[in-house]
This record gives structure tokens, sequence and C-alpha cells, in this order.
């Protein structure tokens, strides 16, 4: 089968497309013919030497899948041949086949096309799993999002609107600004003009924001805990910003305040499986009902990979990038 592999680490010009072995399922395993893979940043990080798959992973690029299953393990339940699906993986997308354990399978949402859905698995169970599961987001809470105009943030947006948070983000530039106000943000932040936390704390009246998700990590982790209310969850989902930072302990105590960071890829298969369930339980029927959608920014062939890659490296995207078969 045709895959996109990586000829050493380094820049867009190590990306392929080779032949490689069709995978072959475990008993408690599917095979998924591959309609459309989601392309994320951690899948730059991969290309480049930076984020080895966990162990027993295909070494192959590619986190989420939509497409139609072709092959069932002897022990799987409750999925056939022929069924449409989307996916989290620990790896493969990118390829015209992906074995997948069983519990990360999940089914379309009604009235979303095939393709649209492999804009959904990462995204969603990473801003519901850190969100709602771990941060417990409510009703009239407020939501920082930065990097809002990403494919996380668009998701992120969408998802604390539709529970009644008011949200506000953080963007690189005058269109995102209006595009994320267009989601559902009350408040975008160009944090290339403004100093955002100046912002959040004017926006907020001094209250500051009771959950933050920070996709930037050391850099913002100052500003990020001066910027949480009273019980406020800070949530640490990337390093793009760096992984060492000064943390004020007097500032996050007196806050009452929470830091918490983790990772979606290196969880175990039932972590995964749990959170997949409640995806589907929780953010299926708001997306069945279009109070969210996925934001989709562009799609690529499978052969224009170095393209999609490089437009995530430029981040003049809006929403998600796909690879189609």
């Amino acid at each position: 089968m045709r895959a996109v592999v990586c000829e050493g680490a380094g820049g867009i010009e190590v990306l392929t497309v080779g032949e490689i072995p069709d995978p072959t399922p475990a008993v408690d395993e599917v095979v998924i013919d591959v309609v459309a893979a989601g392309v994320n940043r951690a899948d730059l990080l991969q290309r480049q030497g930076f984020y080895p798959p966990p162990p027993g992973a295909p070494g192959t690029i590619g986190l989420e899948v939509s497409g139609t299953i072709s092959e069932v393990g002897s022990e799987v339940e409750g999925w056939s041949v022929g069924d449409e699906c989307c996916a989290l993986l620990a790896g493969g997308g990118y390829a015209e086949k992906v074995v997948v354990p069983a519990p990360q399978v999940m089914p379309i949402p009604d009235g979303l096309d095939l393709i649209s859905a492999a804009a959904l698995p990462e995204v969603v169970a990473t801003v519901w799993s850190n969100v709602f599961m771990s941060a417990h987001l409510k009703d009239g809470e407020t939501l920082l999002v930065h990097g809002g105009a990403s494919g996380i943030g668009t998701m992120a947006i969408q998802l604390g609107v539709a529970h009644g948070a008011r949200v506000l983000t953080t963007v690189g530039s005058a269109d995102k600004m209006e595009f994320c106000t267009r989601l559902g943000a009350d408040v975008a932040i160009n944090y290339k003009e403004a100093e955002w936390a100046s912002v959040v704390k004017e926006a907020t009246a001094g209250a500051g924001a009771d959950v933050i998700l920070d996709i930037i990590g050391a850099k913002y982790l100052t500003d990020n805990v001066k910027s949480l209310a009273y019980d406020g969850r800070l949530v640490v989902i990337g390093m793009q910003g760096g992984a060492k930072g000064e943390l004020d302990l007097g500032r996050l105590m007196s806050r009452r305040g929470q830091i918490m960071a983790a990772g979606l890829r290196p969880r175990s298969v039932a972590d995964k499986g749990r959170i997949i369930a409640d995806v589907v339980g929780h953010v299926w029927p708001l997306i069945a009902e279009k109070k969210v959608r996925p934001i989709i920014h562009t799609t690529f062939p499978l052969a224009e990979v170095a393209s999609a890659h490089q437009t995530l490296e430029d981040s003049t995207q809006l929403g998600k990038v796909l690879l189609t078969t």
C-alpha cells in the first residue's frame, strides 16, 4: 500500500510517498481503508525527529483518520467490514490502510461527511479530555484558549460556547481574530499587537480565566498563572514556547490555582477508549445538532504531504489541514 515515509528526520524534503506492507489486525483491532487523515503539529515534530511514536505504534506519521473498515479482528465486537468510521491513532494515518485498536474507533457523527470526519478525533479527544474531563469547565465560567485559529483552538472555542462558557482567545492576526469571533469567541486578542494577559485582565474585570487551555508552554507560564481566576485551572498541552519556565508558586497558591499537563498519544488503549466513549456520548450529539463542526482549512492529496506540512509550519491555516487518499 502507499504511505508517507520519512527518509531520515528534518524538513519537508524528507517526506516521500512509498510502498509499505499492508497492516494485519490483531484479535482486538480493525483495519481501516483510509479516505482522509488529519495533519497535526505533532506530525511535524515527529518528522523533525522530536516526537517518536510510542512503543508498538506504527513508525509512519498520522494520528487520526476516517475511512471504511476492511478487516475485523476475531475478538472485536460492534464493528463490521464496510462500516464507515473515524479513529484516533498512535501513528500510521498517512497511508491507504491503518490498523487501529477497536476502542479507538468511532462512528461518523450524524450529518457529517466521511472526509470531514478525519478532522475530529485528535482535536476533539484532546479538548474534551483536558477542558471537560480534567479541568471540568462549567456553564458560566470563562475559558481562555491560546491559538484559537488552530484545529485545537477552533474546537475548544465551539465546545466552550456550546457549554455556556465565556470564551477568550489569543491569535496572531486580524483575520484570525475575526474568524474566532464568528465562531463564538467573546474576545479575540492579537498577541502580536497587545499584551494578551493585560487584555484578559481587563476583559474579565480583573477576575481572570477559570480554565486556560495552553499550547505554548514555558513562554506563557508566568502570564498564564497571572491570568487564572480563583480556583482556576491551567491545562498545558503543548510546548511550542519551550519546556522549562519559572513558576510563581505564591501567585498560584494565592489563587488556589491548579496546573495540569497531559499528552494524548502516550495514553493506554483503555484510557483512550474511555475518552473516545465520552466524546461520542457528549460531543457527537452537538455535531449532529450543528452546534459544533470541524473547521477545515484545506485538503491535499497524499502525494502533496509536504505542502500540507508547510501550511502548518507557516501557521496560515484556519482550522484543520487534511490529506486525502
